[in-house]
């Protein structure tokens, strides 16, 4: 009953699921170990939220991240213009590509909704909130406000990266943020 009540008191929730997409799972090229295993804790979640976002790396073929574009070692870090660091990544998630997609084991792709990051070929998109430099915004704010959102749980791949950056800067946006 005191958890009934509780919830009854609280805001809507949110489920942001980060970049669940074939480059990042196994035999993807940039792959993270066991990645497929959160997929049926991702799929027994989403019932559970009034609120489901999945967020998709969704870079141009050029995109300056890709050691390939930058011709550098994969995984070394260089300065760019304006004196930010970047990790030079294998190429992966280029739009228009399988590994861009979402993986087929996910569900709920009729009722998810989709925010695309990482689509300007000039600068990175860790976060599914904003760019690395905090230039722009994704619509993700926004459409969790439009949703009445004041409580998110975050999980997906990776988290070292996307998902982290995503749940701090949910923190920062004011959000109780947990990250699964």
């Amino acid at each position: 009953l005191q958890i009934t009540y509780h919830l009854a008191r609280m805001g809507k929730r949110a489920l942001l699921v980060i970049d669940v997409q074939y480059d990042f799972c196994e035999g993807g090229s940039l792959a993270v170990p066991h990645a497929s295993d959160i997929i049926p804790l991702i799929n027994g979640l989403q019932p559970l939220f009034e609120v489901v976002i999945w967020s998709q790396d969704f870079h141009p073929a050029e995109h300056m991240s890709f050691a390939t574009v930058q011709q550098r070692p994969a995984f070394s870090v260089m300065e760019l213009e304006g004196g930010h660091t970047q990790v030079m990544w294998p190429v992966h998630c280029v739009q228009g590509t399988r590994g861009a997609e979402f993986h087929e084991e996910l569900q709920g792709r009729e009722r998810a909704i989709v925010v695309q990051k990482g689509t300007d070929p000039r600068i990175d998109s860790y976060s599914a909130f904003f760019d690395n430099l905090r230039l722009n915004q994704t619509q993700l704010d926004h459409l969790l406000k439009e949703h009445g959102v004041d409580t998110v749980y975050v999980c997906g791949l990776a988290t070292d990266y996307c998902v982290s950056f995503t749940a701090a800067d949910a923190v920062d946006l004011g959000y109780k943020t947990y990250l699964i």
